[in-house]
């Protein structure tokens, strides 16, 4: 990076004081909820600083703290950059390095909301059930060391039990995760952790907290070097932790917080609901189930981004099937939405040839995205007699690329909290039905009763073979509209 550039600092404005502690400061939450409460407070005050936690690497906080925390929010629309200071971020804590650091953070009363982005395996669940994994090493970890927690969900738990012991009013727990029901969700895995530190604890939470379900939607691909070195070119200034975003967001929020206490965050266009299920159902299968279909396909099929992949008729055909017969029949959308036009506008934004989201990325931790994204609505179809021959495709697909090899013999490197296992069940399977039925058998991914439908097992072999031996395009040309 070229040294003439002065580093990027924080306005010689009056901070507001913190009210949000969110665990889990990547990218998405810094071009997406800290956008929106960043706006929120502009337009009507409020105390609602934001003190971030990295709960594992000091990355984020070594980059952020020599600029005050602010950085710079990038918008790649098709017509060029829109370039936006965010200053919202008050300190950044790392809790590996001081765990009571952070709960000292969410013990404090000035703190309203505790919300979380800390992606699907952050959640220490079971994804087929729901229920906490009590196996977790971080689990078993934090309930043996009450004092310094590694997991989200310890965290959440012992600060909730530091308050009441302390007679303090809980905080709201708000997960910005792609979770159906993620509040509800969340809910169960704190209460069960609760109950095995207090039941009495368990019982305080559940009458006193708040866990409202969200629905969080804009792409935000991972920011490269180039997006560093082109930014500093334009602005003449140096930020080393910039986030690139897409024009389009929303954030659907149920309007259930702690004694009422938040921002007013329905001022700058979040949708403050009752019930969030038909938005959470709508984007998770009709987004995120597409857009893991096309990772984990276009990967194998050697595109690079999402957009390249749709770039490709052949694929751009296949996703519009997929919405069309296999996905919106079985849902409800929410009032007004017209899904037709949805998923027109969901093209429009995969296509965007300025977000360069990676395949590889995207098909990250399938073993904890598949049942939310795409098992549900294969389920579905399947108890419906609907067609499911794209999104049984795409499960071929994700076995195929855990095995850890591409159609060209080239290795994968697969990022899942399962890899090894995976690996390990398809190397000691020798042919493709043994390999299927051997990851079927993963009761964490897959539920016992779409494990066991013969139909959905013949289907699946079937379009695994022929992955094997036409490659992922052919495949997906028999599907495509």
């Amino acid at each position: 990076m070229p040294a003439e550039f002065p580093r990027l600092q924080r306005p010689s404005v009056d901070r507001p004081k913190s009210g949000i502690v969110h665990l889990g400061l990547g990218a998405f939450f810094r071009a997406h909820g800290a956008v929106y409460i960043a706006e929120a407070m502009q337009k009507s005050g409020g105390d609602w600083g934001i003190v971030g936690v990295s709960l594992v690497r000091p990355d984020q906080r070594d980059m952020l703290a020599p600029q005050g925390f602010a950085y710079t929010a990038v918008e790649l629309g098709p017509d060029g950059q829109t370039a936006r200071l965010i200053s919202v971020i008050n300190d950044v804590l790392v809790a590996r390095e001081n765990p009571k650091a952070v709960l000292d953070a969410m013990s404090d009363p000035a703190i309203r909301i505790v919300s979380l982005t800390v992606t699907e395996k952050g959640y220490c669940h079971e994804p087929s059930t729901g229920r906490l994994n009590r196996d977790h090493p971080d689990i078993r970890h934090d309930l043996e060391n009450t004092d310094a927690p590694r997991s989200a969900i310890g965290f959440l738990v012992l600060a909730l039990q530091r308050r009441r012991a302390q007679g303090k009013r809980p905080f709201t727990v708000l997960c910005c995760d792609n979770l159906p029901e993620n509040g509800k969700v969340v809910r169960g895995v704190v209460l069960e952790f609760a109950g095995l530190v207090d039941p009495a604890l368990s019982e305080w939470i559940a009458a006193e907290g708040a866990f409202p379900s969200t629905m969080v939607d804009r792409i935000v691909p991972a920011t490269k070097p180039a997006d560093i070195e082109r930014l500093a070119e334009t602005t003449g200034v140096l930020d080393l932790s910039p986030v690139m975003h897409e024009p389009f967001r929303q954030w659907v929020v149920e309007d259930r917080f702690v004694d009422g206490d938040r921002p007013d965050l329905g001022a700058v266009g979040v949708q403050l609901v009752t019930n969030v299920t038909p938005f959470e159902h709508m984007k998770l299968r009709c987004l995120n189930g597409t857009h893991s279909s096309l990772a984990y396909l276009g990967y194998l099929a050697g595109h690079e981004t999402i957009s390249d992949t749709v770039a490709d008729p052949v694929f751009a055909g296949f996703c519009k099937n997929l919405w069309k017969a296999e996905i919106t029949p079985g849902l409800t959308p929410p009032e007004g939405v017209d899904l037709a036009a949805y998923t027109h506008a969901l093209l429009d934004r995969y296509s965007n040839p300025a977000i360069r989201h990676l395949t590889w990325q995207i098909a990250m931790d399938g073993s904890q995205k598949l049942p939310q994204r795409i098992l549900g609505t294969l389920s579905e179809n399947l108890a419906a007699g609907r067609p499911v021959a794209g999104l049984t495709l795409a499960v071929a697909a994700w076995m195929r690329y855990v095995g850890g090899t591409d159609e060209k013999g080239n290795p994968v490197d697969v990022r899942d909290p399962l890899a090894a296992r995976l690996k390990s069940l398809s190397d000691g399977a020798g042919t493709p039905a043994t390999k299927v039925a051997a990851l079927l058998a993963v009761a964490e991914i897959f539920p016992a009763a779409l494990a066991a439908n013969e139909n959905f097992r013949t289907r699946l072999t079937e379009a695994y073979t022929g992955l094997l031996a036409n490659g992922s395009r052919k495949m997906v040309e028999e599907i495509a509209a």
